[in-house]
């Protein structure tokens, strides 16, 4: 939605983010649907599928810290040395709108849902389900879901402005900006109903239960609403509820530890 936007000269000179790898593989494939460069900045942890994901794509990936700041920085020092056009990671008004297309599909296959939960990093993804259930369902319960070591949104709706977290934590690699949008803040203080934590522990056992259960690959930071669900965080006794899962990037070692560290013990058949 973003680069389809933008000038045909601007988007002609290439494009460049910085992100902890979905958005990241998203510009890549969006950039090559364009027929344009494009160069993402990653952390130095970021997942190895994350990072193959994006060079498979045709992206050049630059590393650069731990931190959103960080890559953030580097980013815009690459902008300014090669002239590429800096696409942000959600806090943007082009972005929360193509987000918020997976709500209107939610609502399209599911128009009796009430209750609608999705994860929140920089909370594009959470900003744009809000309007758009807000709008098409205005009666519905908006829950956004955080790590308990990345909850940078919560403590913003918090403090009624958007702050910095000293640092971030969690098996969630793709819910850990230090820092919630501005704008997207702004959507999800007036229009959410609740955000609610989950800890690491309880995502690692949505992940190995939306596996073995329902045969899904979600990623942990994908698999926290349904953390949320199962821990009892949100009462959805008598609700019609969506859990958006935003995130398949499993690393295969991580799925193999995952069950090799299940209650029962031994190593996955």
């Amino acid at each position: 939605n973003y680069l389809s936007r933008l000038p045909a000269d601007v988007l002609a000179r290439g494009v460049t983010t910085y992100s902890s790898g979905n958005h990241a593989q998203a510009v890549a494939l969006a950039a090559g649907l364009n027929g344009v460069r494009a160069v993402v900045v990653m952390p130095t942890t970021a997942p190895a599928v994350k990072v193959e994901g994006a060079r498979r794509l045709g992206a050049k990936v630059v590393f650069e810290g731990t931190t959103s700041l960080e890559r953030k920085a580097r980013c815009e020092e690459i902008a300014a040395e090669e002239g590429l056009h800096i696409v942000p990671p959600f806090d943007h008004p082009d972005i929360i709108a193509g987000q918020a297309t997976a709500a209107l599909e939610i609502v399209e296959d599911f128009p009796e849902v009430d209750t609608v939960l999705a994860p929140i990093g920089g909370g594009g993804l959470f900003a744009g389900t809000c309007v758009a259930i807000r709008a098409l369902r205005p009666d519905a319960r908006l829950i956004g879901v955080e790590p308990v070591g990345g909850a940078s949104m919560k403590r913003a709706v918090e403090a009624g402005e958007v702050v910095t977290l000293e640092s971030t934590s969690s098996i969630a690699d793709g819910l850990l900006p230090v820092r919630a949008g501005e704008l997207t803040f702004d959507h999800v203080r007036d229009l959410a109903d609740e955000i609610v934590t989950v800890d690491d522990e309880a995502i690692r056992d949505a992940a190995r239960r939306l596996f073995s259960e329902n045969h899904l690959v979600v990623e942990f930071s994908g698999g926290a609403t349904v953390a949320a669900l199962a821990a009892g965080s949100v009462d959805v006794k008598g609700r019609r509820v969506v859990a958006i899962l935003s995130g398949g990037n499993m690393d295969p070692k991580l799925l193999a530890d995952l069950f090799g560290s299940s209650p029962g013990g031994g190593a996955a058949a």
